[in-house]
């Protein structure tokens, strides 16, 4: 039997983080089966216990870094 995961859908600022509430962009899936989210900061804190517990760590902090989008002028 072969199981195939299905990829992560990319966070978005509805997504907040479990310990602070903030926006996530870390998203922690564990050996048993539930799911984490994390911003920044507090998966970085934790990410040594993370490892030994998760089964995938799909993180998007790198969007932290990215330049902003500016909206067309018939846009704004």
């Amino acid at each position: 039997m072969t199981t195939a995961l299905a990829p992560s859908s990319t966070l978005s600022a509805a997504d907040r983080c479990d310990r602070c509430g903030a926006q996530a962009y870390v998203r922690v899936t564990l050996t048993s089966g539930g799911e984490l989210l994390f911003c920044a900061h507090h998966s970085r804190e934790h990410a040594e216990k993370l490892r030994n517990i998760a089964i995938t760590i799909h993180d998007e902090t790198g969007r932290l870094d990215a330049s902003p989008t500016v909206a067309a002028e018939d846009e704004r």
